[in-house]
């Protein structure tokens, strides 16, 4: 291949978020030429591999952290991508009950409150009291005290989703087209460099150049944004997840009350995507300096952020500092302390299953992946949900939770702007999309 190849559009990273975008720059739009470079020899093989993360495609139903209006924006990008899995990747996805639970009079009252602001945006969503949940889902209710208050929302829009194989997918199609799209694997992008009015990308085999780049590659992605000179006040906080599991005691999802305050996912119970006779249960939160789980390379990483200097200390300080998220984090790390970390955890797995035993549990090695919190260390917070710099012909996303149920719609949002940067000779098919997708949202209903 020649020398400073030149693409309209580069894309770094081929977990869920750069393939979305991926095909959605293929399908919607006449940029004729497109590359994406991962460096691993398959796609999705860090957070989106099905192994990393909780295969939950969110819609805001059950997630007791969503406020109404932003269920109202994640079920309408989930819609997206459900339509897309039903048309383009039948197997890469289940379906089955889930439901969110209340226990004790206080979550019980709080969960009715949630379910009268919410039905009407979930016709689908059902309150349900111990005797139907015992009928769905037999363990949950079986040994636990009859005079404690229960109470669930529940739908049967329980869907989980193998990510990676949706990666796959959206690679798969983004080649029924006319244009030209190269994918490279096991190609390591080394160094962005703005050069004029071009982006020079050198990688691990050779180098390349283009209009736009697009970078999609989790945590990394700020450290290619701090080599350029953006979101230099942002750091990371990564947060791994683990899971424990165990055989069959589950039929669907289900998921526990939120824990105000905190952006990390309460304790849920799910069906493994690939084997529903194994329950998954989790995921637990610890801070590690990683940026990828399992891999210790990616430490040094870790330490090329902005969160040592010293408004990123002081912002660990404070952020840790709140009572509610020091309890928290104290709690689960000792869940993955030897022998007595599998019991500490067992009192969590017993809040959804009472009669859940020790020897039933076993740790899920290998299976968890790394959260990117955001640290603004001016100010001094964490930012929550997905997280997008954009830059002079330049994007960053960074993408926490639910990134990939959104995925498809951040795809969307992201092929406006490389098409606002690549200029007028560039057209997005707004119409094709809104035919294609379904979408209700307000571009697709003017």
């Amino acid at each position: 291949m020649a020398q400073e190849e030149k693409y309209n559009v580069i894309i770094i990273g081929g977990g869920v978020t750069g393939t979305a975008l991926l095909y959605v720059l293929s399908r919607y739009t006449n940029i004729s030429r497109i590359a994406i470079f991962e460096k691993y020899n398959e796609a999705a093989m860090v957070n989106s591999h099905y192994d990393n993360n909780s295969q939950t495609l969110h819609f805001g139903d059950i997630e007791t952290n969503y406020t109404l209006e932003k269920a109202k924006r994640v079920k309408e990008a989930a819609d997206i991508l459900v339509r897309y899995l039903k048309s383009y990747a039948p197997n890469a996805f289940t379906k089955g009950s889930k439901m969110v639970l209340a226990i004790g009079k206080k979550e019980t009252r709080e969960l009715e409150k949630r379910y009268e602001e919410f039905h009407t945006l979930f016709p689908k969503l059902k309150k349900i009291e111990r005797d139907q949940i015992s009928k769905l889902e037999p363990n949950v209710v079986k040994g636990r005290d009859y005079r404690e208050n229960l109470l669930a929302l529940v739908t049967e829009d329980g869907y989980a989703v193998n990510y990676k194989a949706l990666s796959e997918s959206f690679i798969r199609e983004s080649r029924v087209t006319d244009k030209e799209i190269d994918i490279f694997f096991g190609t390591e992008v080394k160094e962005i460099k703005r050069k004029n009015e071009i982006y020079a990308v050198n990688t691990s085999k050779s180098s390349f150049s283009a209009d736009v780049v697009a970078v999609m590659a989790g945590p990394h992605s700020l450290i290619f944004a701090h080599s350029l000179g953006y979101g230099k006040h942002f750091g990371i906080l990564p947060v791994a997840g683990s899971f424990y599991c165990a055989d069959n005691l589950l039929n669907g999802k289900v998921y526990t009350m939120q824990i105000k305050k905190l952006p990390f996912a309460a304790i849920h119970g799910d069906p493994d995507v690939n084997n529903r006779a194994e329950t998954r249960f989790g995921p637990t939160a610890k801070v590690l300096p990683l940026f990828e789980r399992h891999n210790y390379r990616t430490i040094a990483d870790f330490i090329k952020t902005s969160i040592w200097n010293l408004s990123g200390v002081f912002s660990l300080i404070k952020i840790i500092a709140d009572p509610t998220l020091f309890r928290y984090v104290f709690k689960n790390l000792a869940y993955d302390i030897p022998i007595i970390g599998k019991r500490f955890f067992l009192r969590s797995v017993r809040k959804i299953v009472p009669m859940a035993k020790y020897s039933s549990l076993h740790y899920g090695k290998g299976i968890g992946g790394i959260r990117p919190q955001i640290v603004n260390t001016k100010t001094m917070k964490l930012e929550m949900g997905e997280a997008e710099i954009v830059g002079d012909k330049i994007l960053f996303n960074i993408t926490p939770s639910p990134g990939a149920s959104v995925s498809l719609k951040n795809a969307e949002q992201d092929a406006l702007k490389i098409i606002n940067f690549l200029g007028d000779l560039f057209s997005f098919d707004q119409q094709k999309w809104c035919l294609d997708t379904g979408s209700t949202m307000l571009e697709c209903r003017e």
